[in-house]
């Protein structure tokens, strides 16, 4: 145990929301790999979120619904902070919706749809919480978060603040939020629209991610974000791993996905140290072939195992 961890005076005394030492966060996620947390902090609400951020002197890593995410097998130092029910609220508006950070993108999608409000039916494809979708700039499906977002609230040590959209420069699966800021909530646009269209559209696209994903797996979306440097004929990640020969590789309790090559996959045994091994044997083979470098769109904390 780190000596961040044997302190509990980093913490607000009056802080009203879940704090737990030494969490196990394997379980938290999608890939179900990972040590512990020095800390797990669930805050209240946006005040106990401020006033964690005024007082920790630890070094702060959030996650949000953990489905992009590797987590190393010897944890994270320090705190990790999580997200929950106090900011999940979604509150519907004529010509958009506001959400909380940890409403999930498919929730909102939902919501906007029960609405008849059209141009967020994309969200329903993406497997994670609002907070990430616009701190990734999220997309799929022809449409990302760029399109859509108006502003977001940010938490930092200084206070919360209302960003626009265009302050936060969002591009390809990247946003530039204030250092150390965390997303509490965002303002998304939408038009009012044919209910039956839009539920239509939301089908195709769950039908479009259960033929062709590995949706009912240990995985974890995504594993590299299509590359837009040095790629010419503008070939997807999963082009560029099925031809370095990659389809169905395993290496130790991790697989490439036979049914879409840019997945992962836990085969049920795996490590988080076979995840990241087997992610880097393909970033080095896709880059001896072809000369291009994929990057990760999958997050990768903590630490290695001892």
């Amino acid at each position: 145990m780190s000596a961040c961890a044997d302190r509990t005076d980093i913490f607000f005394p009056a802080l009203r929301g879940r704090v737990q030492s030494r969490a196990l966060l394997g379980p938290t996620t999608w890939f179900r790999v990972g040590g512990p947390a020095d800390w797990l902090v669930r805050p209240a609400d946006t005040d106990d979120l401020l006033r964690l951020l005024r007082r920790a002197d630890a070094p702060i890593t959030v996650i949000g619904a953990a489905s992009n995410l590797i987590i190393r097998d010897g944890g994270v130092r320090g705190i990790v902070l999580r997200l929950a029910r106090g900011f999940s609220g979604i509150e519907l508006e004529p010509d958009g919706l506001t959400a909380g950070a940890a409403a999930l993108d498919a929730t909102v999608a939902e919501h906007a749809a029960a609405a008849s409000l059209s141009g967020l039916e994309f969200l329903s494809g993406i497997p994670g919480s609002i907070g990430g979708a616009v701190a990734m700039n999220a997309g799929a499906y022809g449409a990302e978060v760029a399109d859509v977002l108006d502003w977001a609230e940010i938490a930092t040590k200084d206070g919360l603040l209302r960003v626009r959209a265009a302050e936060l420069r969002l591009a390809y699966r990247k946003s530039h939020l204030p250092p150390g800021g965390i997303v509490t909530r965002a303002r998304f646009r939408a038009t009012p629209g044919d209910r039956h269209a839009i539920a239509t559209r939301m089908a195709e696209i769950r039908e479009s991610r259960e033929a062709t994903q590995p949706v009912r797996a240990r995985t974890g979306g995504s594993t590299f974000a299509n590359p837009v440097v040095n790629n010419p004929l503008g070939h997807k990640a999963w082009q560029l791993i099925e031809a370095a020969g990659f389809r169905g590789r395993v290496h130790g309790g991790a697989q490439v996905s036979e049914k879409h090559c840019n997945f992962l996959l836990n085969t049920g045994e795996a490590t988080a140290s076979d995840l990241e091994e087997l992610g880097e044997e393909i970033r080095a083979a896709v880059l001896a072939r072809s000369g291009i470098t994929l990057e990760w769109e999958i997050r990768r904390i903590g630490e290695p195992a001892p």
